[in-house]
């Protein structure tokens, strides 16, 4: 089983993350990924805070990937968002 995709929230400045959501049949289910995780995806680091959602549109196959991997590995974050990407869920070597 697998999240579809829902909508792309936005950046958030304050958290350093891009927030998006994803649908699990028809619940919504609150995500967000670090700008570290994309920067580390891309090996980028000179990513400025307005280009982020861009970013996350050129990377949004592999995140969403990974974040509904996460949401059935369980147990996801206790608070909002619920499902929140950081660099090492993209790591192989620790199990991302």
């Amino acid at each position: 089983m697998r999240l579809s995709r829902g909508e792309v929230i936005g950046y958030n400045f304050d958290r350093m993350t891009v927030e998006f959501t994803m649908r699990n049949q028809d619940r919504r289910v609150l995500c967000a990924v670090s700008t570290a995780a994309m920067d580390d995806l891309e090996r980028r680091n000179d990513v400025q805070p307005h280009e982020r959602v861009d970013q996350f549109m050129r990377l949004r196959d592999a995140i969403e990937e990974r974040a509904s991997q996460k949401f059935f590995e369980g147990p996801v974050e206790a608070q909002a968002p619920v499902v929140l990407l950081r660099s090492e869920d993209f790591d192989p070597q620790r199990g991302g």
